[in-house]
């Protein structure tokens, strides 16, 4: 049964794309039971009074659009499938990182260095981390220099409204790294005015804090967050810390919307064995700026500016005290888009302007000696640059009907390090809804994704780049379906992702430096998740709330052009992925969330006597991990203990970098 939630002027919205005064003149007995001790009290075209609900708690109900197409469109219209991480599984979360908030959904690898989010190799259904896009609120933030440092984040858990997963190619909506998939960070926007504080601590030195507040003055909105924090590590040589500022701002109009952001990251931390187990003491600092800001126009035509500035500055040592590598990376792009509703659907279309470069003391090509400029925060100077400018056009159509949504569209692409020359990638959703419970789902795209700097150009005596590599393609097929009634939601997806010129590093022989090289992969796999609310599915505030259980499994053929020794990371994908969560409550506002990740990685890793490499490979091995969060949440506190990895289990994400054991931590939140 569909539910009218919340009245919204968008162009999008059911009663605004009649283009006809709607007067609402009937409630019937069906749509009064649905809602428990509900008090009508007035009802107009402009506005419904809120409901309260069996538990006495207000919310407020919006209408929620996903990341899946250019232009929006709601949860119920979508023609993909976008799993989400909503606000409520944030807070029962036992987490303290974005990054460990991702390793909730199945499809998702997180091979995580180090623990809170210090640095992530994040990856989709089987892609690597290089493939994903990044965003915060629409914004692409992914960095050319390398995927490893494109989960900086300048957001805490507590500043995020929700988390979608956008799973299989999406470059015909969001760009060429959009290979595997895209992650859309959406933080909060609290219309009540106040402050929120909080402050954690717990084993290994680990202390962090936060606070937020958020302002409102008629159409102007403003938000500003910031935070940090500290810990001696759970491991050998991995001390970090590490601190964020984030400011939002707003304005509201009948004719126009306009959004800003300014967001900073610092972090450093002591990096052990993350690059290579010759040594034990390396260490790495990241910043990161990034600015952006973008508008909506109202009406029948809806033009969608943007504008947006990225910097990440990042120093390696080899050794701890003496610098190696040092590097500033800028990106720089302009988006016009548009948008509109006409009897045929809502077409869209937009082009971009995207500016990627890297000065460094080790990436790209020799500058002019008179152009060498000392790195920031380091006594190093960058001598070495490189520079691509992207210029893509995008077209794409979505025809809505009452049981069918079928998105179409394509992208040019033209990029001056390949050949400037425009290449064409398209892509069509459709899905099928024969009642307001089912939806089945059947999409074609394909992608691309440009080599990173560190692609291209990074030497070592264990690793090289290859400046020869060609842009990696991939088709993607996807089936799937989906359910919801009555609190019980699920989701199953099977998909084959075709990938030519794929990427990665291997060594050919033992005592071989890895190089990075083209080559063949097919990727198959099939996932399932389901959700129970229990209190929807009963009418009854008992005492289970709710269950989630998630599922992958993958597939990999390689067909390289000859036999090699290891992969560092396209063979080292999960097999298996099994993540299960249970929330039920304890007494009174006491409430309990237990969480279970057991991961089976396929691959190897070269094994290490002391620093010394070896001519021995050693195989992943499955793992499982036990989570639980105890909380006691009120209506302007919390105060909660969680405890990761509660069996003290040994494992490895990544190989020679071990993970931390058991870790209690405890904390309190407040607001004002």
């Amino acid at each position: 049964m569909v539910t009218w939630k919340h009245f919204s002027h968008k162009g999008y919205s059911a009663f605004c794309s009649m283009g006809k005064q709607i007067r609402i003149g009937v409630l019937t007995v069906a749509v009064l039971g649905s809602v428990a001790r509900a008090q009508a009290e007035e009802v107009t075209v402009a506005s419904v009074q809120q409901v309260a609900l069996e538990d006495s708690t207000e919310h407020e109900l919006t209408d929620v659009t996903v990341s899946g197409t250019m232009a929006p469109l709601p949860a119920l219209q979508a023609a993909r499938i976008v799993a989400v991480i909503t606000r409520q599984d944030i807070e029962q979360a036992g987490v303290s990182s974005v990054n460990d908030l991702l390793k909730l959904t199945s499809g998702v690898d997180v091979r995580q260095r180090g623990g809170f989010g210090v640095q992530t190799d994040i990856s989709i259904a089987g892609s690597t981390y290089e493939q994903v896009t990044i965003l915060l609120n629409g914004i692409n933030i992914s960095n050319p220099h390398t995927g490893h440092l494109a989960a900086d984040f300048p957001v805490s858990v507590h500043d995020i409204e929700r988390i979608e997963v956008l799973e299989g190619a999406a470059s015909r909506v969001y760009g060429g790294q959009a290979f595997g998939g895209a992650i859309n960070v959406v933080t909060r926007k609290d219309r009540q005015q106040g402050i929120e504080m909080g402050a954690e601590g717990g084993m290994h030195g680990t202390m962090q804090a936060d606070a937020r507040m958020w302002m409102q003055r008629g159409r102007v909105g403003n938000y500003l967050s910031g935070g940090g924090g500290r810990s001696d590590g759970g491991t050998l040589n991995d001390a970090w810390s590490k601190g964020q500022l984030y400011y939002q701002g707003e304005y509201r109009s009948h004719d126009l919307d306009l959004d800003w952001q300014f967001g900073f990251s610092r972090k450093e931390y002591g990096a052990n064995t993350f690059y290579s187990g010759m040594s034990n003491d390396q260490w790495e600092q990241n910043e990161r700026y990034l600015i952006s800001v973008k508008a909506e126009t109202k009406g029948r035509l809806h033009l969608q500016p943007s504008a947006y500035w990225n910097r990440t500055y990042d120093n390696y040592q080899w050794h701890k005290g003496t610098p190696n590598n040092s590097h500033q990376a800028d990106v720089y792009g302009a988006r016009l888009g548009a948008y509109t509703n006409w009897s045929m659907g809502k077409t869209a279309v937009s082009a971009e302007l995207r500016n990627e470069g890297i000065l460094s003391s080790a990436l790209g090509t020799l500058m002019d000696s008179v152009d060498f400029r000392w790195a920031h925060g380091a006594e190093k100077q960058y001598t070495k640059h490189a520079n691509r400018t992207n210029v893509s056009f995008n077209l794409e159509h979505n025809i809505l009907l009452p049981h069918w949504t079928i998105s179409a569209g394509v992208m040019a692409n033209m990029n001056t390090m390949v050949d400037s020359r425009f290449r064409f990638y398209p892509g069509i959703d459709m899905a099928y809804r024969p009642n307001s419970q089912w939806k089945v789902y059947l999409s074609y795209n394909k992608g691309f994704r440009l080599p990173s700097f560190t692609d291209l150009y990074y030497n070592s005596p264990d690793i090289t780049g290859n400046d020869q590599l060609r842009p990696e393609l991939t088709r993607a097929l996807s089936l799937g379906a989906s359910y919801a009634h009555k609190g019980v939601s699920a989701t199953v997806r099977a998909f084959y992702n075709r990938g030519r010129n794929m990427i990665d590093y291997v060594k050919t022989a033992f005592g071989n430096p890895a190089r990075a090289d083209n080559f063949t992969l097919d990727n198959l796999g099939a996932e399932a998740r389901m959700r129970l609310d229990f209190p929807q599915m009963t009418g009854r505030n008992i005492f289970v709330r709710n269950l989630e259980v998630g599922y992958t499994y993958i597939y990999q053929h390689r067909d390289g052009r000859y036999p090699i020794f290891t992969s560092l990371y396209a063979n080292d994908y999960l097999r298996h992925k099994l993540t299960a969560s249970l929330h039920h409550r304890i007494w009174d506002r006491l409430s309990a969330t237990w969480s279970v990740r057991w991961q089976d990685r396929m691959g190897n890793y070269q094994v290490y006597s002391g620093l010394t490499p070896t001519n021995q490979l050693a195989n992943y091995h499955a793992y499982t991990t036990l989570d639980l969060k105890l909380q006691w949440t009120a209506a302007k506190y919390q105060v909660y203990v969680q405890g990761t990895n509660l069996t003290d289990c040994h494992y490895q994400d990544i190989g020679n970098i071990p993970q931390p054991g058991f870790w209690l931590m405890a904390g309190a939140r407040v607001r004002i």
